[in-house]
């Protein structure tokens, strides 16, 4: 038989043959696809792999990058270099651990943030130039990270509350300061530098008022920025968000308040709107757009501060401890005429 007659007999033969896949087909299930060679334990490509592996756990960058994950966990809101921990600790900020950087060298301010970590029972952590580089995302750490807790805001409803007893426990008494008693809060809207917001916070604590109101969206938070620039009165005076401003000035306007904006070509002068001895909430807008547009028309009256016309508008945190001092002037007066007559 020629090689072509037998082809053609093999080609006309029924059935499965040997090499076709159906004769052994129930052999090759389930095995998959092949392993790729670096996952196969006797090929050299595995025992590269391997040793591979040893020098990346053995790279000092790589060791100092898990042991920070390790550290800063979710948590990113920081507090770097070492003036800036020294005095964030000393106004008393919320904070949870101390990175203290391995053989820095030490002077009266790092002894001093020691010290005081020690006192307020933080977590003191050591960590090489590599962690805390990775912890703080930069390199201006000076050697010294301090991890600050989240705010813990306060319920808008629960603070009147707190507010309107406070003035009623006051005004049952009597004599001049059951005025300046009265519930007095700061509404920001739209002010999203923190440090603005810290200067508010002070400013608002040194005139007594019931606490501050901030919107979620558009604006800052008080973060680490917002509590050093409060000089710690962010401890001890309520910040409440809300999810709509307007919403929420228009409910205490229900409660018995009311609202003065303060905004460019207002209708009155700061401090004369004839709402300063009631139970008030001033209203702030951001330095370049002012008051937004349903908020302004949820407030009472729109007040402006006399200045030169060079200046075309004052940063938010002044022009809170302009108007706050006008509201208390009026009390204060209104509080004495009322213990002369």
């Amino acid at each position: 038989m020629t090689p072509a007659r037998k082809i053609d007999s093999m080609a006309q033969k029924k059935g499965p043959t040997k090499g076709s896949g159906g004769k052994h087909r129930l052999k090759l299930r389930g095995k998959g696809p092949t392993p790729k060679a670096e996952d196969r334990v006797y090929h050299k490509a595995y025992k590269a792999k391997q040793e591979n592996l040893k020098r990346q756990a053995a790279d000092p960058r790589l060791a100092a990058r898990r042991r920070a994950e390790r550290f800063t966990g979710d948590t990113t809101d920081l507090v770097l270099g070492r003036n800036a921990v020294l005095e964030a600790l000393r106004v008393g900020v919320p904070s949870s651990q101390l990175y203290i950087g391995t053989r820095i060298e030490h002077d009266d301010r790092t002894r001093e943030i020691i010290r005081l970590a020690g006192q307020a029972g933080l977590n003191i952590l050591e960590a090489d130039r590599l962690e805390l580089n990775h912890i703080a995302h930069s390199s201006n750490h000076q050697g010294v990270a301090l991890k600050v807790q989240p705010y813990e805001y306060s319920s808008l409803a629960k603070l009147a509350e707190k507010a309107e007893k406070h003035a009623a426990a006051v005004t049952s008494v009597g004599g001049s300061t059951a005025v300046s008693a009265r519930p007095l809060f700061i509404a920001l809207d739209g002010v999203t530098d923190p440090q603005n917001l810290g200067a508010v916070i002070r400013s608002a604590a040194a005139f007594g008022a019931s606490g501050v109101i901030l919107p979620e969206r558009r604006s800052a938070s008080v973060t680490a920025a917002a509590w050093k620039v409060s000089a710690g009165a962010a401890a001890h005076l309520p910040v409440a968000r809300v999810v709509n401003l307007t919403k929420a000035i228009e409910g205490l306007r229900e409660r018995g308040y009311y609202a003065v904006g303060l905004d460019g070509g207002g209708n009155a002068m700061v401090g004369e709107t004839g709402f300063e001895t009631d139970p008030l909430i001033v209203v702030l807008g951001s330095e370049g757009k002012g008051l937004s547009r349903l908020v302004r028309e949820a407030c009472d009256a729109i007040a402006g501060i006399p200045i030169s016309s060079s200046v075309e508008s004052l940063n938010a945190s002044v022009a809170a401890g302009i108007s706050l001092y006008a509201v208390a002037t009026a009390r204060r007066k209104t509080g004495e005429a009322q213990a002369a007559a």
